[in-house]
């Protein structure tokens, strides 16, 4: 009896016309270069949610926010690991939805698939939305909705052209977030020790960190809190595993890509953060009122703070924006080519640009923007909580992914383990006990719209999603049978 036939492999997948170079799993073509892939790398741990977020962590945890910073980003460190190994054996633009499909079975990669495209049309709607805000503000002649507008139609052109036009707006974004958060840094180093040139602010050092009822005046719980309020703005750093497949060295791109990742979040998250509790004590009401970077700049004498903190948010959302939505295309051209999405979405121009699936992606985040003017505390609301745990489920199946990739590696082409998970598989499975912990743990938050109503109502979608996927595998296995049983 004759059933669908297997998947292959992602790096076997039949190729439209790849370019030399290029995985051939894909008509995409190898138009982004050594230094889009190094800055969409960096750029991808620094979301908007760093310099608009952090604020609230830092009330909740104090200065033990920085704990939660650094169990946030070991477990990324960590999840990224995992992924660069099999994204260095099977470069690929489906990333973890292609190894998930292989080592789990096509329902996983299904879902996790979708899940993620999910996400990330949301996010092109929360970020359209804050930039628009923002814009907004410097030229209201031009409502909040024409501004939402505008900055999609722009960022979907871009995308529509080539994907060197959008690494290279990518690189100019990423480049201004780096170049901003080094400057604060260093700025802000000057000033706790008294050696800013023209600033008033005290020479402190490190004495806010304890002196405010202790690094963890709220107890060492509060770092759990702060995991909670944190974990979601290091969501992005797997791009450069989909984007890498785009470029004319994969396997060599997603090795650097990963190696860097511990210095790119020690630097640009801890460091930034120990320079804001450095230079203010935790407490301070304009870390929650004005921002916690606006606070900080405006303590040691910055003209304009709040200005230049908007140009640089609004930058980073440009960024997200830009990256959003050429994740969620690129995972729904790979949907399309494992027959996952319709067959439409799997199909490039003759730049090698999945269209469709790029229309696609843009026009759900249109009607998800729509949603977040017409009912922001209803429709919206829901979006956004039945997407918000996707980013821990993601990571958890690249987990599980890796325990079992790494053994089909192994036994068919151990010459591509060029990047090696450490102490497989203990850290491997100390990762999914954490993950899951931090699942658990916020099923405790039972505030409106918090942990429980994410974790549930993503686990919701989550299983629908599930049940879509092995509906769908039987029906193809019938089908396959019906095909060859004599009538």
């Amino acid at each position: 009896m004759t059933t669908r036939p297997p998947v292959p492999a992602p790096s076997e997948t039949p190729p439209a016309a790849p370019a030399a170079g290029n995985p051939a799993d894909s008509g995409l073509q190898a138009g982004l270069k050594n230094r889009h892939l190094s800055m969409i790398a960096i750029g991808g741990v620094i979301g908007a949610g760093l310099f608009v977020g952090s604020g609230s962590g830092i009330a909740a945890a104090g200065p033990g926010i920085l704990v939660s910073y650094a169990l946030v980003g070991v477990l990324v460190v960590l999840v990224m690991r995992m992924l660069g190994e099999m994204a260095a054996a099977n470069p690929t633009s489906g990333s973890f939805s292609a190894y998930a499909d292989r080592a789990l079975g096509r329902w996983a990669g299904f879902t996790i698939g979708w899940l993620y495209w999910f996400f990330w049309v949301v996010v092109l709607a929360v970020e359209a939305t804050a930039g628009a805000k923002i814009l907004a503000g410097w030229i209201p002649a031009v409502p909040q909705w024409g501004w939402a507008l505008i900055v999609m139609v722009v960022l979907t052109a871009t995308n529509l052209v080539s994907v060197s036009s959008y690494g290279e707006f990518e690189f100019w974004f990423a480049g201004i977030k780096v170049v901003a958060i080094g400057a604060f840094i260093v700025i802000g180093g000057l000033a706790i020790f008294g050696l800013l040139p023209g600033s008033d602010h005290p020479a402190s050092g490190f004495s806010n960190l304890t002196a405010h009822g202790g690094f963890l005046p709220n107890g060492p719980g509060a770092i759990l809190t702060g995991v909670l309020m944190v974990v979601f703005s290091f969501m992005g750093s797997e791009i450069v595993t989909l984007a890498a497949g785009e470029t004319s060295d994969p396997r060599g791109a997603v090795t650097k890509a990963t190696n860097s990742v511990i210095w790119r979040i020690a630097v640009f998250y801890l460091g930034s953060i120990l320079i804001v509790v450095s230079l203010l004590r935790w407490d301070d009401p304009a870390i929650l009122e004005d921002g916690s970077y606006v606070a900080a700049l405006s303590s040691i004498g910055i003209p304009h703070a709040a200005q230049i903190m908007n140009a640089i948010v609004l930058t980073s959302v440009l960024s997200c924006l830009n990256s959003g939505l050429y994740t969620a295309s690129r995972m729904a051209f790979s949907l399309g080519r494992r027959s996952d999405a319709p067959a439409a979405f799997g199909r490039t121009t003759d730049r090698g640009v999945p269209r469709s699936a790029i229309l696609a992606s843009v026009v759900f985040g249109f009607v998800a923007v729509a949603f977040n003017y017409l009912w922001p505390d209803t429709v919206f609301q829901f979006l956004l909580n039945s997407s918000g745990a996707i980013a821990l489920f993601v990571w958890l199946v690249i987990c599980f992914s890796q325990l079992r990739m790494r053994k089909i590696i192994q036994r068919e082409s151990p010459e591509k383990l060029v990047v090696r998970m450490w102490l497989y598989p203990y850290l491997t499975w100390a990762t999914i006990a954490l993950i899951t912990f931090v699942l658990g743990y916020m099923l405790t938050d039972t505030a409106e719209g918090g942990g429980r109503d994410q974790v549930v109502l993503s686990t919701l979608v989550a299983v629908g999603v599930v049940v879509v996927a092995v509906v769908r595998q039987r029906l193809g296995r019938t089908t396959a049978h019906d095909a060859v049983t004599p009538s």
